[in-house]
């Protein structure tokens, strides 16, 4: 007996289809809060081009000891915000499995100044810094750490100026 062609393509849903702008307009479910993510900022040179950029490493706080994973995340900068979307968690193919935590690196150039950095999570929750800029004077300064207004926004990730990892261009060392 042959099968009926359908009228219609059923639609297939599209995972990670949410856009940043349509993370920060949805409301979280209420949860306890749990430090969830740790945000590390700081100078670091590339070693191909020798360009200076500016590094955010976003790691788990939870360690993972059976397989390795990565964060995946969605950047965008604006004049003086840059908004980071957590899409979530992708397993590497590796042999070893390493005691580690999951982790992302988003590089940035040409950042002076005081910047707004929003860390949003796909459940719609915000954590935000302030964060100062100078690379003439070789250093980040980590103004405020505050939760935007939003109903039921709670505390997941953490924000750090990472010194120990600094690295500068030639043109910036001195």
């Amino acid at each position: 007996m042959a099968l009926k062609k359908p009228k219609e393509v059923p639609k297939i849903p599209k995972a990670r289809e949410k856009s940043i702008d349509k993370l920060k307009k949805t409301t979280p479910a209420k949860k306890k809060k749990e430090i969830e993510f740790n945000c590390r900022i700081f100078f670091h040179r590339e070693t191909v081009k020798g360009k200076q950029k500016y590094r955010f490493l976003i790691e788990t706080i939870k360690m993972f000891s059976f397989l390795n994973y990565k964060l995946t995340a969605q950047a965008r900068k604006d004049k003086k915000t840059i908004d980071i979307s957590l899409l979530g968690l992708t397993a590497l193919n590796d042999y070893l499995a390493k005691v580690q935590p999951a982790t992302v690196e988003i590089d940035f150039e040409d950042l002076f100044g005081e910047y707004t950095i929003n860390v949003i999570k796909q459940d719609g929750s915000i954590n935000s810094a302030i964060v100062n800029f100078n690379i003439f004077k070789k250093e980040i300064e980590l103004i405020k750490e505050f939760l935007p207004e939003k109903k039921n926004n709670s505390k997941f990730c953490t924000f750090e100026i990472d010194k120990d990892h600094f690295t500068f261009s030639k043109e910036f060392e001195k």
